[in-house]
C-alpha cells in the first residue's frame, strides 16, 4: 500500500495552475470576466510583478517589437502589482499595445496560485490552460513563448477541428402566424432602448453603451398572450431540454420581443447573461427568431469558434446563460426575436433571494 501511495504521488496535482486547468474567473473592471470582449483568440497572461522593473520592461519591449506575436489570433494581458496610479498610467502610455491588469491586492496572483513567481500563462478560447512558462534570467522564456504561439493553429481549430457549441436548436416552437402576431405587438407599442446589467454600489443597474449593445425591446404585458407563449415552451421546449441538458424547465423570466435594426446598427458584443448577483439565477437563454427577412444579426459563441447561427422563423436556439455569445450587426432590415431566460425551482429561490441586489427600475 505504501508503495502505491508513493507511486501515486508522482501524479498529485500541483497547487498552482497547470496545463488543462480552467482559468479562474474574477471581477475586473467593467465586465465580470475581463476576457469576454476578445473571444475567438488565444490569451497570453504575463504575471510580471512590478511593471516598472527592468525585466518586465524588457519583455514588454520585446513582445511589442515582434508584431508576429501580436497577430489577430492572440491577445496579450500583463498582470502587474504596481500600487501607484501614476506608475500604472506611465506604463500603459508607454506600451499601448497591451492590456494591463493592475493586481494591487494580489487577487489574480492568489487565484492562479502564482505567488511571487513570474510566468506566462497561455489560454485557449475556452479559458483553459495550454501552457505555463516561467520567466528565465536569460529571457529564454520569450523564445519558448514565441515558438509555442507560432505552433498553434487558428484558435477555432485548436483540437484539429471546430468544437461545436453546446446549444440546442428546436424548429417550429412558434408558428409563423404567431411570430407575425408578436411582431405586430412590438410595432403597436414600439420598443425602448435596451441596456445591460452592471453592478454599481452592490446593486444591478441598467447601463447603456451603443458601441457595445444597440437594441430596442418591448415587454409583453397581456396575460393571455403570455400564457400562450408559456404553453408553447412547455410542450415544445421543456421535454427537449430535459433530454439534452437534464434540466427541468419550470420558470420563464421576462416576456420580451426585441428588435435589432439596420438603421440603428443593432448588435450586441460578446457577453454572458448571468454575471451579476441579480441575474445569477438565469440558467438558460432562448432566442426565437420571429422573421428572416434581414441580413446580419447572427448569434455566435466565440469560445467555440466563429460559426454564426441564424435560426429559421419560429425556431428556438437555447444555450446556457454562462456561455459567451454575441449578435453580429444587422446590415439590412430588422431582426425581431423573442428573448426569454429560463430557470427552475431551485434557481427561483436564488432569484428571490437576490432581488435585493436589483436596482429599482432595472431591466
Amino acid at each position: 500500500m505504501a508503495d502505491s501511495r508513493q507511486t501515486h504521488q508522482v501524479f498529485t496535482l500541483k497547487t498552482h495552475i497547470q496545463r488543462g486547468d480552467a482559468a479562474p474567473w474574477w471581477k475586473q473592471g467593467r465586465y465580470k470576466f475581463v476576457f469576454d470582449a476578445i473571444g475567438e483568440r488565444y490569451i497570453v497572461l504575463g504575471f510580471c510583478g512590478s511593471g516598472h522593473e527592468a525585466a518586465a520592461q524588457a519583455r514588454f519591449r520585446s513582445v511589442h517589437e515582434h508584431g508576429d506575436l501580436l497577430n489577430g489570433k492572440v491577445g496579450f494581458f500583463c498582470v502587474c502589482s504596481d500600487a501607484e496610479d501614476g506608475i500604472a498610467l506611465e506604463i500603459e502610455q508607454s506600451f499601448p499595445t497591451f492590456k494591463f491588469l493592475w493586481d494591487f491586492d494580489a487577487t489574480l496572483n492568489t487565484a492562479y496560485g502564482i505567488g511571487p513567481n513570474k510566468v506566462w500563462i497561455v489560454l485557449d478560447t475556452m479559458l483553459r490552460v495550454i501552457d505555463v512558462i516561467p520567466f528565465k534570467e536569460d529571457t529564454g522564456d520569450l523564445r519558448q513563448l514565441a515558438n509555442l504561439l507560432a505552433s498553434l493553429p487558428p484558435p477555432s481549430l485548436y483540437l484539429g477541428f471546430e468544437t461545436p457549441a453546446p446549444i440546442l436548436v428546436l424548429p417550429d416552437v412558434f408558428e409563423p402566424e404567431f411570430c407575425g402576431h408578436l411582431i405586430g405587438c412590438y410595432e403597436a407599442h414600439g420598443g425602448r432602448e435596451s441596456g445591460f446589467m452592471q453592478e454599481v454600489g452592490g446593486k444591478a443597474v441598467e447601463m447603456y453603451d451603443a458601441g457595445w449593445k444597440r437594441r430596442k425591446d418591448c415587454l409583453l404585458t397581456d396575460e393571455n398572450l403570455i400564457e400562450l407563449i408559456k404553453q408553447r415552451l412547455a410542450r415544445r421546449v421543456g421535454l427537449m431540454m430535459q433530454k439534452a441538458f437534464q434540466f427541468k424547465l419550470s420558470r420563464m423570466e421576462r416576456h420580451l420581443v426585441a428588435c435589432y435594426s439596420a438603421e440603428d446598427g443593432g448588435h450586441f458584443g460578446p457577453h454572458r447573461d448571468d454575471t451579476v448577483r441579480a441575474t445569477e439565477h438565469r440558467r438558460f437563454a432562448a432566442s426565437i427568431n420571429l422573421n428572416d427577412d434581414f441580413d446580419g444579426g447572427e448569434i455566435s459563441f466565440p469560445e467555440f469558434g466563429s460559426r454564426q447561427f441564424k435560426a429559421p422563423i419560429g425556431a428556438a436556439l437555447i444555450f446556457s446563460s454562462s456561455l459567451l455569445h454575441c449578435v453580429s450587426k444587422v446590415t439590412r432590415g430588422r431582426r425581431y426575436a423573442f428573448l426569454p431566460f429560463l430557470h427552475d425551482e431551485e434557481a427561483e429561490k436564488v432569484r428571490q433571494a437576490n432581488l435585493r441586489f436589483l436596482s429599482v427600475g432595472a431591466g
